[in-house]
């Protein structure tokens, strides 16, 4: 695979059959993530974090409607849509039980790869636009229902 361009599209197909190993094979095995949620670094943490999406949003889909790639960088904007359907972890590190509602969140990322792999990815989605569609009620004292 060449270009950066080919690396997202190959994320966004990974990531809307729920492969993990077609993910992993996108990443170097000590690639790091860094997500509102956190920070995966390696294949074990990176698959964990994926697949805990995919526990919570079964049915989640990624449009990648837009790539912006130079040297060694590319930037890509999403559409993530999906049903909360099973367990998914909320701020202050409770877990939230399924809701069954629809969730549609816009994100972006930036990937930095080398020898056609990603080292660094950097996802970035409105957390509060999330946890609202939920359902979940967020205040100073930490998350509630």
């Amino acid at each position: 695979m060449s270009g950066h361009g080919q690396i997202g599209d190959a994320l966004t197909d990974a990531i809307n059959a729920h492969t993990l190993d077609g993910i992993l094979r996108l990443y170097s095995p000590q690639a790091v993530l860094v997500a509102p949620g956190g920070m995966a670094e390696g294949h074990d943490q990176i698959a964990a974090y994926y697949g805990h999406v995919f526990d919570g949003f079964p049915d989640i889909g990624a449009t990648l409607w837009r790539k912006i790639t130079t040297a060694g960088v590319a930037l890509y904007e999403w559409t993530l849509t999906g049903t909360h359907l099973g367990p998914f972890l909320i701020p202050g590190g409770g877990t939230l039980d399924a809701t069954g509602r629809g969730v549609v969140v816009r994100a972006c990322s930036t990937a930095t790869t080398e020898s056609d792999l990603i080292v660094s990815h950097q996802f970035y989605f409105d957390q509060l636009e999330l946890f609202a569609s939920l359902g979940v009620r967020l205040n100073a004292d930490g998350p509630g229902n």
